[in-house]
């Protein structure tokens, strides 16, 4: 059965819900608040020893985030593919 199929919606699903692309999804959205923090909040209260931490954590997180997407997209969920033909484990 192929991912394009009828049954292979399930197969989609679970690709996802990778925990890699859970974590990029935080990554990006945490990141980009502490990048605009960055940028609005004044610059007395946003520096420490004259580095703009905000903006420099969320740009980090940006870029852990691209990294962890990347990985998703090179090497993507291998789901296996259900052996009796059935829609799951029935109990």
């Amino acid at each position: 059965m192929s991912a394009d199929s009828p049954g292979g919606g399930g197969r989609q699903r679970a690709k996802a819900f990778d925990v890699r692309t859970i974590i990029a999804l935080l990554f990006v959205i945490y990141g980009a608040v502490l990048v605009v923090m960055g940028f609005v909040q004044p610059a007395d209260e946003a520096r420490q020893a004259g580095t703009n931490l905000n903006l420099w954590s969320g740009l980090g997180m940006l870029a852990f985030s691209a990294a962890m997407g990347g990985w998703v997209l090179l090497k993507p969920l291998k789901v296996p593919e259900n052996q009796e033909g059935g829609q799951g484990p029935q109990s």
